[in-house]
């Protein structure tokens, strides 16, 4: 019989343990799809494929950019293995406000105050270090009514573009 101590387990977490990638044979990748190279969701920007060798595999050869970054990558693999696609989420918010970082310390700009359509607040996105960052803060101090594109990938989320919100016709 066993005791009663030897089943008591203590969990960590309690996620649904949901995938953040899934697997795809590399002959089935396309242009302009995503990949997982070195770790990172990457955009293809070029493939191409070389002819079967005298180890009777088909090479593809990918050339992919960081979808956060922008940083290139490159990977070559037989055609037949499995590389991983991240599974990727682009969701709309409205900017309910900047919380700008004040501290020299601390490194970024502040986080933005997002808000989902079913009214809760999101406000653990970084204010993007760039250029699209720089416009971002101009507009939303100009008062214009801003919704900002979140992506989101392998348990990273960056702003990635925005827009004036439209219009109400009240």
């Amino acid at each position: 019989m066993a005791d009663a101590s030897e089943h008591d387990h203590t969990f960590e977490s309690a996620d649904a343990g949901s995938a953040t990638t899934f697997p795809l044979q590399c002959s089935a990748l396309r242009k302009n799809g995503h990949v997982v190279i070195k770790g990172r969701p990457c955009k293809i920007i070029d493939m191409s494929t070389s002819k079967t060798g005298k180890h009777g595999h088909a090479k593809v050869n990918l050339v992919a950019t960081d979808i956060f970054t922008g940083r290139k990558y490159e990977d070559l693999s037989p055609s037949t293995h499995n590389m991983n696609v991240p599974i990727i989420s682009r969701l709309e918010y409205a900017l309910v406000n900047i919380e700008m970082n004040m501290d020299d310390d601390v490194k970024g700009r502040g986080f933005l105050s997002l808000m989902r359509e079913d009214g809760t607040m999101k406000e653990d996105v970084r204010v993007p270090d760039n250029e699209e960052g720089d416009k971002i803060i101009a507009d939303f101090e100009s008062g214009l009514e801003l919704m900002v594109t979140v992506i989101s990938a392998m348990g990273e989320e960056h702003a990635m573009s925005y827009k004036e919100a439209p219009k109400g016709n009240n």
